[in-house]
């Protein structure tokens, strides 16, 4: 993968036309998915497709008059920074819910975090010139697509405002979070388990937990801040994201070893056990608030994959 900012002109050209053809399609896509039960709906995504459509010519006549007609295969995943896009359209029948959140959050990524950085990387007065243009009319994008709504969907059809900065705010604090928190409650149950059963007693069995629940917190803290630079996604500055998972993650691993500070070491365990539960309960919850899954299935994934750690330690330990 590449960072951003190694990207050549020619390379930044290529991509802004990839990319907008992507967005054109799936926004074709859209439209044809909503066609039969939201016809209203489908001239909307119809008409933001022929937008994006636009943009592409316009930056395919800029490529052909610089670099020539061989344009380089570049994608958003070959360069480091992109968010991975659901891909909500390969699903039937649409939902129109998940439709208009996936529009709002490639709108926002467009315009907030690739043409106005795009634009102020080149070099080049035409693309500059070009890429500048493009980024104000991201910029105007949502509300000639409010226009675009009023005019193709009827007013009791209209959904909720916009939530484009909550999703982003899912990418750049959720995420990380629910990933260390995750790591952290389910990585450090064998070893704090382990310790647990071979010790029989509180104080060791407190230290093997802290210190799991330290070294998961600051290896994934780096692990996150090192994935991605966060200069196209907006996911926010990598090392307070790496902070944010590897706090989670030390916190996910704190809250089952704090009650062998107990001196009791039957009651510690089982306060333990219980927070174990608490921990994955929570997760799932997470889960289904944030990332759309459905609860059951949350619970399940996440409460089967923890016993079977939990019961790992255990066996370990008992061994």
């Amino acid at each position: 993968m590449k960072n951003f900012s190694d990207l050549s002109e020619q390379e930044l050209l290529a991509l802004a036309i990839t990319l907008e053809e992507e967005d054109s399609r799936i926004y074709g896509e859209f439209a044809h998915g909503l066609q039969d039960d939201y016809p209203d709906t489908a001239k909307l995504f119809h008409a933001m497709a022929d937008e994006e459509s636009g943009h592409r010519h316009r930056l395919l006549t800029l490529f052909r008059t610089r670099f020539g007609d061989h344009i380089p295969l570049i994608r958003r995943q070959d360069v480091r920074g992109f968010v991975e896009r659901k891909p909500v359209w390969m699903s039937r029948p649409l939902g129109i819910d998940k439709v208009r959140e996936q529009a709002e959050v490639m709108e926002a990524e467009t315009k907030r975090f690739y043409y106005m950085r795009a634009a102020l990387q080149s070099q080049d007065a035409s693309v500059r010139q070009l890429l500048g243009d493009l980024a104000a009319e991201e910029r105007r994008h949502e509300a000639k697509a409010e226009r675009l709504e009023a005019k193709y969907v009827p007013y009791e059809m209209r959904e909720r405002e916009h939530e484009a900065e909550r999703r982003l705010f899912v990418l750049q604090i959720v995420q990380p979070g629910l990933a260390g928190l995750m790591d952290g409650s389910v990585s450090t149950l064998a070893p704090l388990f382990a310790a647990a059963f071979a010790t029989r007693a509180s104080w060791p069995t407190f230290l093997v937990g802290l210190a799991a629940a330290i070294g998961a917190g600051i290896s994934m803290g780096f692990a996150e801040a090192l994935s991605d630079n966060g200069s196209l996604t907006g996911r926010g500055s990598p090392w307070l994201r790496g902070l944010v998972c590897g706090a989670m993650t030390a916190v996910g691993g704190l809250g089952h070893a704090l009650p062998f500070l107990i001196s009791d070491f039957w009651t510690a365990t089982t306060i333990a056990g219980a927070v174990v539960l608490v921990e994955l309960g929570v997760i799932a919850r997470v889960r289904n608030r944030y990332m759309d899954t459905p609860l059951i299935s949350a619970a399940f994934q996440v409460v089967v994959g923890g016993l079977l750690v939990f019961a790992t330690g255990i066996l370990i330990g008992m061994s």
